[in-house]
């Protein structure tokens, strides 16, 4: 609205918001998925706080526990002190890059065998064949589409 040239403008948005929170959490966001039937821990590692924060939140919504950090070396001492049943990573960290945060995580027994994600703004060739022979078990290019990470972090997570 507005009363006129030069007298500035009002804008209102009305978003459901209170509606989805107080139905049954039956839905994933952004697409109708199901809940995950367990409730999982998960470190999102990106040094841009706001996607880190967004993903973690979206994580959050359908369900699971979640942990941020912002740092390849503070990527590291997360994961060792919370043991995630997931790590959501970036390859372009300061400190220590994705690549090696995911070979040294990959060194610890207890992180063997959970599911790591490339969760990246590179996605050349060349990057995914590195990300592979690092040990992550996935590779998605941001933005990221959140039904493939939930569907891959299923399939992942049995």
């Amino acid at each position: 609205h507005s009363e006129g040239l030069g007298l500035g403008s009002e804008f209102v948005v009305t978003l459901p918001l209170a509606t989805a929170l107080a139905a049954p959490h039956d839905a994933g966001p952004a697409g109708g998925d199901a809940a995950p039937a367990q409730r999982r821990r998960m470190l999102v590692v990106d040094d841009n706080g706001d996607s880190a924060d967004s993903l973690a939140l979206l994580l959050s919504l359908a369900g699971h526990e979640t942990h941020v950090a912002h740092s390849g070396p503070e990527a590291l001492d997360r994961a060792d002190a919370l043991r995630p049943d997931a790590v959501l990573l970036d390859l372009g960290l300061p400190g220590l890059n994705g690549y090696e945060v995911c070979r040294r995580l990959r060194a610890a027994t207890w992180a063997r065998e959970i599911p790591i994600v490339a969760i990246t703004g590179w996605g050349q060739a060349d990057d995914r064949q590195r990300s592979k022979d690092a040990g992550f078990d996935g590779h998605l290019v941001k933005p990221v589409v959140f039904g493939e990470l939930t569907a891959l972090l299923d399939e992942s997570l049995r």
